[in-house]
């Protein structure tokens, strides 16, 4: 049972339907979450903007994809570039794979179809926190057996040992890393990578790559957490 004085994660629920986020808002709270609710797009940057004053953000919001006033897709780039620390999970009806693509492109954490089930909107949260607050805590890094990245310092740390990496190479992890074990092609990386959109060949990416697995086998020598897909691309995999 959770102590009652013991900090829990605001989690932002971004929702126009009431009946749909009353119930994941009662799951969640069940699960030991404290939750916030806007019905509205426009709405949530300003009530963002007010709580990163505060030092209050949430840890994650579910977000809906067809909001009155600002869509979905461009709240998820407004939070993505702006409190890059904040988890996003999307709530969609839209489950055509142009969608799933470009949301995750945007970057959004995970996605859930409706119907669901309120469990797994549960489940799926508690999922995308643990990898999310591993990512932005440095601080865990002390704890061994971990790569984890610093924003700030735009710096990626095996067990506490920062590996060096240029501004595209953390960039390059941070993607992957966003995903474990999404295939991401080489297009989508340079997407990702350059958001000035300037033209560069695989070769470049292929070239960043490997300097990157250089840089982690490094500091780990008997691990290979960046994989290749024959044919496809490049994928996050960490070891069980």
């Amino acid at each position: 049972m959770q102590e009652a004085d013991a900090p829990r994660d605001t989690l932002l629920i971004i929702e126009d339907e009431p009946k749909i986020a009353r119930l994941v808002a009662d799951y969640l709270e069940g699960s030991g979450f404290a939750t916030q609710h806007i019905d509205h797009g426009d709405r949530v940057l300003p009530w963002l903007l007010e709580r990163a004053e505060a030092e209050a953000s949430p840890a994650l919001v579910l977000l809906d994809l067809m909001l009155p006033g600002t869509d979905g897709l461009t709240l998820c780039r407004e939070i993505r570039q702006r409190w890059p620390a904040i988890a996003i999970i999307m709530l969609t009806a839209r489950v055509e794979e142009v969608d799933r693509l470009l949301g995750l492109e945007l970057g959004a954490d995970d996605y859930i179809c409706k119907p669901f089930s309120p469990r797994e909107v549960v489940a799926r949260v508690k999922a995308v926190l643990r990898r999310s607050q591993a990512l932005h805590d440095p601080a865990a890094a002390a704890t061994g057996s971990q790569l984890t990245l610093d924003d700030e310092g735009w710096r990626a740390l095996a067990d506490g040992q920062d590996l060096g990496l240029t501004a595209v190479e953390y960039q390059l992890l941070k993607v992957m890393m966003q995903a474990p074990g999404r295939i991401f092609s080489r297009d989508q990386l340079m997407d990702r990578m350059y958001r000035d959109h300037r033209i560069v060949s695989e070769r470049t990416v292929d070239s960043h790559v490997k300097k990157l697995r250089r840089k982690i086998a490094d500091a780990w020598p008997e691990r290979e957490i960046i994989r290749s897909v024959y044919g496809v691309g490049y994928k996050y995999q960490p070891e069980e």
